[in-house]
């Protein structure tokens, strides 16, 4: 996927600056979908040029003027077809995956470090999901539209990070049964 398309999805929840847009991003699209704010900026320049975005200046008092973007029509048809295109799974890419299958090849305790750290990294951004779904969707069974795809696509984020926590879990009791 290209980050086009992230921004589209993004600009269609609602219109804003390219420093709102990089700002949401840091905040929940960028969860799932991470871009540096440069690489932010530069998609919009380019989505300019294909007429998927427009561009307003908005005069601001003591700053410079603001630029807002919004998808256009050509815009909304293209994310319309995106979305309508199928996916191929992700190839998956797993380096953590790769030292634990060489563990016996090196120090088994380095990577049982290395596991662990993974596993508090997980921990971590379990919390901050569970606060999300805590404060943004407290009562999530009468969702529809907007909000409940923004609430699936954060329980996927939930079981993922439950699922990885787990198998850290798992890996690290082997690794220690090991040892002993």
């Amino acid at each position: 996927m290209s980050l086009e398309y992230a921004i589209l999805v993004s600009l269609q929840e609602r219109a804003g600056s390219g420093y709102e847009l990089a700002r949401r991003f840091d905040k929940s699209i960028g969860y799932f979908w991470s871009a540096s704010h440069q690489q932010i900026y530069r998609s919009l320049k380019r989505m300019v040029e294909l007429d998927w975005v427009s561009c307003d200046e908005v005069a601001q008092d003591k700053r410079p003027d603001k630029k807002v973007y919004r998808v256009s029509e050509s815009g909304a048809a293209e994310l319309a077809r995106w979305l309508a295109e199928p996916v191929d799974p992700p190839p998956v890419r797993n380096e953590l995956s790769v030292k634990i299958r060489g563990a016996s090849f090196g120090d088994t305790e380095r990577v049982a470090d290395e596991v662990a750290r993974h596993r508090q990294g997980h921990d971590e951004r379990l919390a901050v999901y569970r606060a999300i779904e805590e404060r943004d969707f407290p009562a999530p069974q009468g969702l529809s539209g907007q909000q409940l795809h923004q609430y699936l696509v954060l329980r996927g984020g939930i079981r993922t990070e439950e699922s990885m926590l787990a198998w850290c879990d798992e890996i690290l009791a082997a690794l220690r049964a090991d040892r002993d």
